[in-house]
């Protein structure tokens, strides 16, 4: 139970958005994917996931852990399939936001969610490093509340409004370990997790590739940073975390990249460079791979969101 205690003090929490949204037309995203952690909470209506379409009753929640691309059918009956992308870029034909606080729940066909990050030493993105798929969270009233808190908060401009969105998104992060800790649920995973406080030349490298990611993060820099030997450096790294050394450089470039996007001006030439990738048309490359979405459009992605 230490361990744990540890990963939940550890991790950094962000809000990212929270909405009240109506359904305007059935539909099935076949991946639905977002950079930051989303977790809905079903009103009225119907909505499955996965590719076995598990379905989520009124007043579940469906946790869709950031980086994971996920099927999800919304609505009662079949409707029509698109991409992610085209999600993005059509919403409003999809989804109403509400923004009546005494119509949150009732509409038929709604439902709401909180976006946000949980990074471990604000490094690495916990959920996602559990390499785990969406699931369901089921008989959890305390949680769906706090959804419904921040949901509310963010539709009202009142005093200690960021304060207390702040404070009910840490929750919802605490909530969400203790139901899969009491579920039983990745014990493996989450028992890999807990290494990353057993050796500070991890967290060394975390830090270190986070402050440095646009410049020259090689194995053999990684090595010199661990003190560990070249050959050996991706070994380490993967043992302790699960995944390669570079993947996770490329991912966390990736998501700068993303924030650099959203809330600043700078060309797509500069933001590439800044975060290590000197060939424009690779930058791109990759990121469309990545994202399943050009960086032009991700641009716009917050505006076409906030509908």
């Amino acid at each position: 139970m230490e361990d744990y205690n540890k990963v939940i003090e550890s991790l950094g929490v962000r809000y990212i958005k929270a909405k009240n949204l109506v359904l305007q037309q059935p539909f099935t995203v076949r991946n639905s994917y977002d950079v930051g952690n989303n977790l809905i909470l079903l009103h009225k209506g119907r909505i499955t996931f996965g590719e076995e379409e598990q379905v989520v009753e009124e007043g579940e929640m469906l946790f869709i852990p950031g980086g994971r691309a996920t099927k999800v059918n919304y609505g009662e009956s079949a409707g029509k399939v698109i991409t992610n992308d085209d999600l993005i870029s059509n919403k409003d034909k999809f989804f109403h936001s509400n923004s009546d606080l005494d119509l949150i729940g009732d509409a038929e066909e709604s439902h709401s969610f909180v976006s946000f990050e949980a990074k471990v030493f604000d490094s690495v993105n916990f959920f996602a490093s559990l390499d785990v798929p969406a699931f369901l969270i089921s008989n959890n009233s305390k949680l769906g509340n706090l959804i419904i808190k921040v949901v509310e908060e963010s539709l009202q401009e009142l005093p200690g409004r960021e304060r207390l969105i702040t404070i009910y998104t840490e929750n919802i992060v605490v909530e969400i370990v203790r139901y899969i800790l009491k579920n039983k649920m990745f014990v493996e995973q989450l028992a890999t997790n807990s290494t990353y406080f057993k050796d500070p030349r991890l967290i060394d490298l975390f830090n270190y590739i986070k402050e440095n990611i646009g410049g020259d993060l090689s194995n053999k820099v990684l090595s010199n940073v661990a003190n560990v030997s070249e050959d050996y450096v991706g070994q380490y790294f993967k043992m302790l975390t699960g995944i390669n050394p570079q993947d996770y450089i490329e991912y966390q470039r990736m998501e700068r990249a993303v924030f650099l996007l959203r809330t600043t001006k700078k060309s797509i030439r500069d933001i590439g460079k800044e975060v290590g990738y000197k060939d424009t048309a690779y930058f791109c490359r990759r990121f469309k791979m990545m994202f399943g979405i050009p960086a032009g459009k991700m641009r716009r992605r917050e505006s076409a969101m906030n509908i």
